[in-house]
């Protein structure tokens, strides 16, 4: 693995430096609300080429050549400073990059710039009350009639339905086909009659997930991505999108280095926890595990550069694996040296903050968080088995034969 960067990029280092000087924001624009002023500057990275990269200009992004290295250049400096970059939600982070693989030129102009400023919000309609894991066996069914299609049926988990603008999901459109090919893509107006969200109330007293009922709701079919019955291809690359955004290394080590302030401010025997030598020894382990994640996002970004796709595809796929169960481990630690606060609620700011653990509620509302993701995007004994039969061509378990 060579981490050395070439007189090239270390060149377009220092100029993304450069460009980050210019955040925060100052003067009258520092007075600005905090949304418009990420706005402005998200604007600014995208005018500059940082910021949305490689999608093209014509809707709404950089659109620079594809290069891995600048990409990770950039991910690092501004992640580095906290200043706005690629949104990192549904809608940016999942549907765009699936409409450029399989969208219709329509629908990329029509969705992705507004999806790119989050102007329009996003969420995804996989998951129904009996398909799970198994989603292939959903049911939410969208019958034809005309130029649209009816749908009929329930999802459930569905991450922001409550306040986003739009839907992507699955719905079985040809019912007496194969399960897998019966199913088709379609993007979703969530202020289209017959739909209804119900939020659902969590453990750690917040609304996140919630199911959406669809009673007769009419969509276009100009509104399929991809083709009638073709829904799980397109399926597939959102959810490798989705599995990314879940395995972000840059965040586990912020919440890493979090983890150390806490141990360090908390007490142990009238000295700071860090200094007991069980607690050290808890935390080596869990930094262990930080930088094998790290060691092996570096393999595939080098694998990735150098064109070895097949080297880069088993690490990654391990990415939400690896990632879920180390968040859990720093979660849990944080837990455990909070003792008696960690019996505090959560309050509604730590709920809807998404920020730095800086309170012992926020600790709290962080570790029952951490218990989810091991679930969203593909359960982890799924993906164990994906690791497998994919990745190291393991033999598929014994299944019952499909009903014709």
């Amino acid at each position: 693995m060579d981490l050395e960067y070439s007189e090239e990029h270390r060149a377009y280092r220092e100029a993304v430096l450069e460009f980050l000087k210019g955040w925060p924001l100052q003067g009258e624009e520092a007075n600005l609300p905090e949304a418009e002023r990420e706005a402005l500057f998200r604007q600014r990275g995208i005018d500059a080429g940082y910021v949305y990269r490689n999608v093209p200009k014509k809707y709404g992004g950089a659109g620079e050549p594809a290069d891995p290295l600048r990409d990770a250049i950039v991910r690092e400096e501004f992640f580095r400073v906290g200043a706005p970059w690629d949104l990192l939600n549904q809608g940016a982070g999942m549907l765009v990059p699936t409409l450029l693989e399989f969208g219709t030129e329509e629908q990329k102009r029509r969705f992705i710039p507004k999806a790119l400023t989050g102007a329009e919000r996003w969420c995804q309609g996989y998951s129904e009350p009996g398909s799970g894991s198994d989603l292939a066996s959903l049911q939410c069914r969208a019958e034809l009639d005309g130029d649209e299609f009816v749908i009929n049926g329930q999802k459930i988990w569905t991450s922001n339905a409550n306040e986003a603008h739009w839907m992507f999901g699955l719905f079985r459109t040809e019912p007496q086909a194969r399960k897998h090919a019966g199913i088709s893509y379609l993007l979703v107006d969530m202020s289209t009659p017959g739909v209804e969200v119900r939020p659902l109330r969590e453990m750690t007293g917040g609304s996140e997930f919630n199911e959406v009922f669809f009673n007769d709701a009419r969509v276009p079919v100009t509104n399929r991505v991809g083709e009638a019955g073709g829904g799980w291809a397109v399926s597939r690359a959102t959810l490798i999108h989705e599995r990314n955004l879940i395995g972000n290394p840059n965040m586990m080590r912020d919440c890493f280095e979090d983890l150390l302030t806490l141990a360090r401010k908390t007490q142990r025997g009238g000295r700071p926890a860090i200094e007991d030598p069980h607690i050290r020894q808890r935390l080596i382990e869990i930094e262990g595990y930080v930088r094998t994640v790290e060691t092996s996002n570096m393999l595939q970004f080098s694998a990735t550069v150098r064109g070895d796709a097949l080297k880069a595809m088993r690490p990654m796929m391990m990415n939400k694996l690896y990632s879920t169960d180390t968040m859990q481990r720093i979660q849990r630690c944080a837990y455990d040296l909070l003792d008696g606060e960690g019996m505090l609620a959560p309050s509604a700011e730590d709920i809807t903050g998404w920020g730095r653990n800086t309170s012992s509620t926020g600790w709290v509302e962080a570790y029952l968080f951490s218990l989810g993701p091991a679930i969203a995007g593909g359960a982890s004994n799924i993906q164990l088995n994906i690791i497998g039969e994919r990745g190291y061509g393991l033999p598929r378990d014994a299944r019952p034969p499909e009903k014709t």
